[in-house]
Parts: structure tokens; C-alpha cells; sequence
């Protein structure tokens, strides 16, 4: 039998146990996602349903974003006859019922006996906030990493402490360099010290990307301290400089991609139109061929051998130069070789010719532009500062410099490309000497189409191809090879880069169109001074 004291102690103690007990149990029901979910049941104030959103995020429980998810969508209904809240999904009626927590099936209702939980965009942005918040704990780093950003633009004083505990246990480091990004904008909008906002902003500053500048710009205009005003202002402008190098960046980038379509439709006409004087206005549809095997070529790996798709341009290269060439091989000895010393004549019956490739296009293959996909190693983009460059654009650059060095290797290296420049600097002592012209001249005039049709190959990937793809590029490359100097590739490289550029910094000014426009004016006055543009072909045949 127990004596008095021990009594007293034990009862102490079972009286502590219970107090302890029901402390934890309110507690458990407190913190309790299911419990405080039902809080949205019944015809409660816009300000309750957001104070409940808080609430269930402070939870810390990913399973709440289902809840949170179908609120934000309009999904989320209480019964009327006992306020229990669901999610109610399907268009009929009755409505399919799930729990609102785990999604598991809840039964059905009439939509006569349900009612949805209203909210309004300020409670859309608490629900997208606590959403953030949930992710910031997510195991996926890439989450992780997305709601740092979510919370960045749209951070609020509250979020501060969430976000301190998220950077306390942020083990990446780019991860918790966004997540102290996001607390600095939300410390801009607080009545933190100013000490504090300072840090901010040299942090902001640091950033230097246009959402820090949203930021910054706001803090500029919004706040009352005077420090605080002028150090947003420095580091916003600091920013604008940084943003104003970029885009004259990415102007140079587009310049430059530009150029390369360009130097590929005109590497091909400053060959023809070089050595044998020819004014092809065909040489637009050799581009176009080029284009069309390449769709052909897709659609045969679609149907054969789809597990061939990234090998797709690879395959289609030397078919589309073979294919073009042939083409041009067949009008030169067909046409061309009759009107030789006749150029208005060779442009009359080059166009002519156009025409009938165009017409012969569309009667194969329709006059709807056809689709050509972008293997996977040619699709997406990514970052170089605050300048984004496309995988596609950069390989054709790749491409088109690859092209120009191959060909520079044929004209300089080869046996065909001596006989080219001696027939290019002075044809009739090239023909005493026993280089048969007649053979040169086919040779060249194949090449140049057969490098327009690999042209096609790489436009096929940036342009609509169709029937008309190569009148887009034709009266450019005329352009480019005047500028540059008839027959120089080094002056059609120059040339092509050049007119490129300036497109692109005269869009924005004048537009597409005036653009084109003030570029021709600006190339008639060039060629006034220099009639043989930037880089001239010299020799007996020419001064002739």
C-alpha cells in the first residue's frame, strides 16, 4: 500500500501526463491540414478564406497543394448540409467528389447541393505565394529552384521567416543564392531596418537582370527613406546600362544570324555570277530544292526509320547538293551556255526558269508550306548573360563557316578550283593553255547550285518551305555579293555579316521593311564610290 507522499507524487504525476496529453492533442488538432482545410466550409469572409490559405501553408505539408491547387481553379465547393469541404471535379451533374487532401474518391453530389468556396485575385496570389512556400522544401532541386524564382516576383514581408529557414537548410548554392534574392525583394517591401534594405539592394544590384530591376524600380519610387531611394535609383540604373550592353549584344547576335543565312543563299551566286558573269535569278529555287529534299528525306525517316530522326540534315546534305546541282548542271548546259556574253538575256531566261521550278514544286508537292522538325540537338535555347541564343540559329552559323571553309579548301587546293580562277582572271589565255572553259563553266555553275541547295538544307530549319522560299533570298544575295566584290568569297563573308548587322539595328528604328529599304540606299551609294565593291577581283580578264 502506497503511503501519502507517494500518492501525491503519482497523482502529480498522472495529472502532468494528462496536461501534456491534451496540450499535444490540441496541438495535433491545430497544426492538423485536415482540419484546418474545413475552415473554407460555409459562406466565411474573403479575408477568413485567406487567413485559412496562411494557415495551411504554415502547415509545411506538400499535401495541401491539392487543396490550394483547386481553390486557385475554382474547384474547391463545400456541401451545404454539413459545410465539409471537397474537390469537385467533371462537367455533368451529379459532381464527382475527391478529398481535398489525398484526392482519394469522395462519392457524388448534385451540384444543386454544392457551393463553391469564392476568392478574388489577391487570394489567387496568397494561394500562389503559400504554393512557393510548399516547393521551397521539395527533395527536387529543380523545384526547389522554381519557387525560389515564383517567390522572387511576387515576395512579400510575410515570406521573410519562411525564407530564412529555407535558405538555413539549402545545401545548392545556386539555390540559396536565389532564395536570398527572394528575401531581399521581400525585405524592400518591409519596415525592416534600413541597414537591412541597403544590403537589399547591393544584393538586387548584384543581380543585375530585369526582375531585380522591377524591383529595384519600385523600391525607388515607393520608399521613404531617402538612402534607401537613392541606392535604389544608382543600382537601377546601374542595371538599365547592363540591360542597354546586352541588347546591343543580342543585336549583334541576330546581326550575325542573319549574316550566316545570308552568306549561305549568296556563297553559291558569288560563284556563278564570279566566274562566268552569269545573272541567275534561278538561284533562289536551287535554295528551295534544297529545302524540299530535306522535307522529302524527313518524311521517308518518318515512315522507314524513325529511330534515324537526329541523322535526318546529316542524310539530307549531300542528297540536296546532288540534287541542286544536277538541277543547275541541266540549265546550264541546257540554256546558259547559249547565252554566255548576253547577261540581261541570262536573267530574262533564268527567271523564266524560276517560275517553272515554283510550278513544278507545287504540282508535287503542293502549295502549302510543308513541315521540316528540328532534330533534338538543334531545338531549345539557353543563357549567355541576358542574351539568349537558339541552338538552331548557332549550328547554322556553325554550318554556314564550315561551308565557306570547305569551299575556300576547293578553290584554292583542288585542280577544279585553279582552273576556276584561271578562267575567273583571264578566259582566253586560260582555254590556249588547254583548260577546256566550256567544262569549267558547267562545273562551276553546278557548284554554285549545289551549295545553294545544302543553303536549303539550313534554312529549312528557320524558314517556312515552301514554293516561294527562294525569293526571299535572292534579291539579298545579289546585294551581298555586289557589296562584298563580284566573285570574292572573302568579300561575300564580309559582306553578308555586314548587311546583317546593320538589318538588325535599323529594325527598331525604321522597321523590317524601311530597314531594307535605307540598307539598298545606303549600297547604291557604296557602289557609287566603289563600283566593284568591298573586295575587288583583279587580273587581264577583269581590267578587260
Amino acid at each position: 500500500m502506497l503511503t501519502l507522499p507517494c500518492r501525491l507524487l503519482t497523482l502529480a504525476f498522472l495529472a502532468l501526463l494528462a496536461c501534456l496529453g491534451s496540450g499535444a492533442a490540441a496541438f495535433a488538432q491545430a497544426g492538423d491540414p485536415a482540419q484546418i482545410v474545413q475552415k473554407f466550409g460555409g459562406k466565411t469572409s474573403f479575408e477568413a478564406t485567406e487567413a485559412t490559405v496562411k494557415e495551411l501553408a504554415a502547415t509545411g505539408d506538400p499535401a495541401v497543394a491539392r487543396a490550394l491547387n483547386a481553390l486557385a481553379e475554382g474547384q474547391l465547393y463545400y456541401r451545404k448540409s454539413d459545410n465539409r469541404v471537397f474537390i469537385a471535379s467533371g462537367g455533368g451533374d451529379p459532381l464527382t467528389l475527391l478529398d481535398p487532401l489525398s484526392g482519394d474518391p469522395a462519392g457524388e453530389e448534385p451540384s444543386g447541393n454544392l457551393a463553391k468556396v469564392k476568392i478574388k485575385n489577391s487570394i489567387r496570389r496568397t494561394v500562389s505565394d503559400a504554393l512557393g512556400s510548399l516547393t521551397l522544401a521539395s527533395p527536387d532541386p529543380a523545384k526547389r529552384l522554381a519557387a525560389a524564382n515564383t517567390l522572387f516576383a511576387g515576395a512579400t514581408p510575410e515570406q521573410i521567416e519562411t525564407l530564412d529557414a529555407a535558405i538555413a537548410g539549402e545545401q545548392l548554392p545556386d539555390i540559396r543564392a536565389r532564395l536570398e534574392q527572394a528575401r531581399a525583394a521581400a525585405v524592400l517591401k518591409s519596415d525592416r531596418p534600413e541597414a537591412e534594405k541597403l544590403a537589399a539592394i547591393e544584393l538586387l544590384g548584384s543581380r543585375g537582370d530585369r526582375e531585380a530591376l522591377v524591383v529595384l524600380t519600385a523600391a525607388s519610387a515607393g520608399s521613404a527613406e531617402a538612402a534607401v531611394k537613392a541606392a535604389a535609383a544608382k543600382a537601377a540604373g546601374a542595371i538599365e546600362e547592363t540591360i542597354a550592353f546586352w541588347a546591343y549584344a543580342q543585336n549583334v547576335w541576330y546581326g550575325l544570324s542573319l549574316g550566316s543565312v545570308l552568306l549561305l543563299a549568296a556563297i553559291g551566286l558569288a560563284i556563278t555570277f564570279g566566274v562566268m558573269g552569269v545573272i541567275n535569278m534561278a538561284h533562289g529555287e536551287m535554295v528551295m530544292l534544297g529545302a524540299y529534299t530535306t522535307f522529302a528525306v524527313q518524311e521517308t525517316i518518318r515512315a522507314e526509320a524513325p529511330s534515324l530522326f537526329a541523322w535526318s540534315l546529316a542524310i539530307a546534305l549531300p542528297l540536296a547538293f546532288l540534287v541542286s546541282a544536277f538541277v543547275g548542271l541541266v540549265i546550264e548546259r541546257g540554256i546558259i551556255r547559249f547565252l554566255y556574253g548576253r547577261p540581261l538575256e541570262t536573267l530574262l531566261a533564268t527567271f523564266g526558269v524560276s517560275l517553272i521550278l515554283q510550278q513544278g514544286v507545287r504540282t508535287i508537292f503542293g502549295p502549302t508550306n510543308r513541315q521540316v522538325g528540328n532534330p533534338d540537338w538543334m531545338s531549345g535555347a539557353f543563357e549567355v548573360g541576358l542574351m539568349s541564343v537558339t541552338w538552331n540559329r548557332l549550328w547554322i552559323i556553325v554550318f554556314a563557316l564550315i561551308v565557306f571553309a570547305a569551299l575556300l579548301l576547293v578553290l584554292g587546293r583542288t585542280s577544279l578550283g585553279l582552273q576556276m580562277r584561271a578562267v575567273t582572271q583571264n578566259r582566253r589565255m586560260a582555254s590556249a593553255m588547254g583548260i577546256r572553259t566550256p567544262w569549267i563553266d558547267a562545273m562551276t555553275f553546278a557548284l554554285g547550285s549545289g551549295i545553294a541547295g545544302v543553303a536549303g538544307v539550313a534554312l529549312s530549319q528557320i524558314d517556312n518551305v515552301s514554293p516561294n522560299l527562294g525569293q526571299g533570298y535572292i534579291i539579298d544575295s545579289f546585294m551581298v555579293v555586289v557589296f562584298g566584290g563580284v566573285g570574292n568569297l572573302w568579300g561575300t563573308l564580309v559582306g553578308a555579316m555586314s548587311l546583317g548587322i546593320l538589318n538588325k539595328f535599323l529594325e527598331p528604328f525604321a522597321g523590317a521593311v524601311l530597314g531594307k529599304i535605307v540598307v539598298l540606299v545606303l549600297l547604291i551609294l557604296f557602289i557609287q564610290k566603289r563600283p566593284r565593291g568591298l573586295f575587288a577581283q583583279k587580273g587581264r580578264f577583269v581590267e578587260a
